[in-house]
């Protein structure tokens, strides 16, 4: 699907693994050139990470997690539709983190794991929570992954607000309608204590 003629670009975000071109109703996402591979390599791979992204956000959708629908995949190229609403963090709230607590108790029982919970990847928007960047997003149903997904997001709310605590018991009361959720929580808490460990270990950087 090439974008219209006459359409209007909004906004282009720089990320470290992609450029997103915002236009009136859709969104593009290019996946960056890596300049230390080989390039027939690295294009070789963008599009293969670039498929696997498309399919998870479908798959994430199928089960029952709000995500734009795609439209189309170009080579390096996702083209999906645009979700207008607010960012989460602009929006945080109890209710809002319990939200996502059910959202991404659905990614973890469909086996998804996101790589990167924070509110700065989301869109609140007709009640519901939009998971708009899959970038680092992969399939994987061991326990650890999905305790490293929960303790990132719980590190966002550390960072951003200062009602975390509440924030994150309310995720985790969203959270436990998945059922291994005792044993990612308890694996989220481990990975914290390492990283405290390492902190005291190691000192400030």
């Amino acid at each position: 699907m090439a974008v219209r003629l006459g359409m209007v670009l909004e906004q282009v975000y720089l990320g470290g693994e992609a450029e997103v071109r915002i236009y009136e109703d859709i969104v593009e996402k290019i996946r960056k050139p890596k300049r230390y591979r080989i390039p027939q390599l690295d294009e070789i791979l963008r599009r293969r990470r670039t498929k696997m992204e498309a399919k998870i956000i479908s798959m994430a959708r199928q089960n029952g997690v709000a995500t734009p629908i795609i439209l189309d995949v170009e080579g390096d190229k996702i083209v999906m539709e645009r979700v207008k609403g607010e960012p989460v963090k602009k929006i945080m709230s109890p209710d809002i983190s319990k939200m996502i607590g059910k959202a991404v108790a659905k990614l973890h029982k469909a086996g998804i794991v996101h790589g990167d919970i924070t509110p700065m990847n989301m869109i609140y928007s007709n009640g519901k929570i939009y998971f708009i960047d899959f970038g680092l997003a992969f399939i994987e149903d061991r326990i650890e992954p999905k305790g490293v997904d929960v303790h990132v997001y719980f590190e966002s709310l550390k960072a951003s607000f200062d009602n975390w605590r509440e924030l994150k018991q309310a995720f985790i009361e969203g959270y436990v309608e998945y059922a291994k959720a005792k044993d990612v929580l308890k694996r989220a808490e481990e990975i914290a204590k390492r990283g405290r460990y390492v902190e005291r270990i190691t000192g400030p950087a």
